[in-house]
């Protein structure tokens, strides 16, 4: 057994012992490793229900060759490698375990200007979920021909939207509005060259390697929800009553008492596929090698930055981005075409775009880093250098984190204080239950009269259990977390009136 192992067993072992508590909300685990130890965000009631396994998947990840920095979310549960709600940071290396492989999973936000009274109709609102399922299909494998009305995306168009992202022309060829590119974290990625050329090469080899052998049919998958905890979701917006969060309210878009449609996916098949061949590939390297995975973990299998190995899986996480932000875009303009048929004279614009699955390289603490967010919400408050020229220089851009329908979700903006955090925030509510303790041990008719209690209506038939606000930690909880450790101030309560989702497994 190395040191880190001895150390992380010794740790885990004891964990709540150890901590050392900054704050209401501020929580540290110290390392003997460096003077840096594990940053925690929660309440006591948040830290006391944390998982040994997290935890322990939390110092593995933190001792880890080359990670300077671990944050640990409230909404941070057991993953694969590193915990889902973390935030790794390396200037050296490149870890995909923290990425997933649902390459850049995402939500986003579209602001209608319907008034919230028009959805009390029941009908009207089963008319609306027909006309978005006409358009936008959900589940593992579906695509555009599971559905009349979608787009038209054959390979050559995937090859260009992989490799450019929400470009100009893309855009136009999908009928997106081209300034919604504007409001997106990131519009396109690059290869670590920052160029087109050296993404387009390595989509043409492995094409013709015979890597992605099901490109045509995953890029038909564009405009679509996958499974498990992907959904669109139908929201009345509940402005702050903070008249300073009103007025960044304005700034992000949001309009009181008007309908907007919440949506959670990623990169769909074309990710999966990109991100499962890398996995394979590196961890071949390592066996073949005679490297040690760090803490014996596979999932923490990593490349040092400046090799080939981190250079082809920065492209392919480039790919798979581009593909998950085109994706996003679309949905939204399926949904504002749903509404307008529906309801004439539906007018929309994207409020934001914001990824929870992905590895950015950002300035932390005077440094240009690696910041691997695995189920965790970039948070950059007002006048930070990277919000320069953006729409949300002066206010920090759009929060967005789901919860779950019967208890609502929020939009935030980040605080001076998520400097602490690596800039960063939790990603959602995070799971309480694990998918195989729910189906097991919720019912279905409670889930399901629960729902309807809060007169919230589905497209499902049986509202999935593993999907079920019960296998969801407090979100009150979480969001008093954030709140109480200084990092972001809420300015937007979403209140769901439908949803849009699958019961089959999911992509991530």
């Amino acid at each position: 057994m190395s040191d880190n192992q001895r150390q992380s067993e010794n740790l885990t072992a004891g964990f709540k012992s150890v901590l050392e508590r900054q704050s209401d909300a501020l929580t540290t685990l110290p390392l003997s490793v460096d003077d840096k130890p594990i940053t925690v965000i929660g309440t006591q009631r948040i830290v006391d229900g944390f998982d040994e396994n997290c935890l322990k998947q939390a110092v593995n990840s933190r001792l880890a060759p080359g990670v300077t920095d671990l944050v640990l979310n409230p909404d941070a549960h057991l993953g694969y490698g590193a915990p889902v709600g973390c935030v790794m940071v390396s200037p050296t290396h490149i870890y995909p375990g923290p990425v997933g492989v649902d390459i850049k999973c995402s939500m986003s936000l579209l602001q209608t200007n319907v008034p919230a009274e028009d959805l009390n109709d029941r009908k009207l609102r089963r008319e609306l979920i027909k006309a978005i399922c006409q358009r936008i299909p959900t589940g593992p494998g579906k695509g555009q021909r599971d559905v009349p009305k979608s787009r038209n995306v054959d390979e050559r168009l995937g090859f260009e939207l992989a490799t450019t992202g929400a470009s100009k022309n893309v855009l136009r060829k999908l009928g997106i509005p081209s300034d919604w590119a504007t409001r997106c974290e990131d519009a396109y990625h690059r290869a670590p060259d920052d160029s087109i050329d050296s993404l387009a090469g390595r989509l043409e080899r492995l094409l013709q390697q015979q890597k992605l052998r099901r490109f045509p049919v995953q890029a038909r998958q564009l405009g679509s929800y996958g499974g498990g905890n992907h959904f669109g979701e139908c929201e009345t917006v509940s402005l702050s009553d903070d008249p300073q969060m009103r007025e960044v309210a304005n700034v992000f878009g949001l309009c009181d008492g008007k309908i907007a449609f919440l949506s959670h996916c990623g990169s769909r098949g074309f990710g999966h596929s990109l991100a499962s061949g890398q996995f394979k590939v590196l961890k071949a390297g390592f066996k073949k090698s005679g490297r040690a995975f760090p803490a014996g973990d596979s999932d923490l299998v990593y490349a040092e930055i400046g090799t080939p190995e981190a250079f082809n899986y920065l492209c392919d996480m480039a790919l798979g981005a581009n593909f998950a932000t085109v994706n996003h875009l679309l949905i939204n303009q399926l949904v504002l075409e749903a509404f307008e048929q529906v309801l004439p004279g539906t007018q929309g614009h994207l409020v934001y775009f914001i990824s929870h699955n992905i590895a950015r390289q950002e300035r932390i603490s005077g440094e240009l880093q690696w910041v691997h967010r695995k189920g965790a919400t970039r948070a950059l408050p007002a006048e930070h250098p990277a919000l320069a020229r953006t729409p949300f220089a002066q206010t920090g851009h759009p929060i967005l984190l789901p919860g779950n329908p019967r208890d609502g979700s929020v939009v935030m903006v980040a605080l001076d204080g998520a400097c602490r955090s690596a800039f960063s925030v939790n990603h959602g509510a995070g799971r309480a239950m694990s998918r195989r303790g729910a189906k097991r041990d919720l019912n279905q008719s409670e889930i399901d009269r629960d729902l309807e209690a809060h007169d919230i209506l589905s497209n499902c038939r049986q509202y999935p259990r593993d999907e079920a606000p019960a296998a969801y930690k407090d979100f009150e909880e979480v969001l008093q977390s954030v709140k109480v450790a200084g990092l972001a101030a809420e300015v937007a309560r979403l209140r769901a009136r439908f949803v849009i989702k699958d019961g089959s497994d999911p992509d991530d």
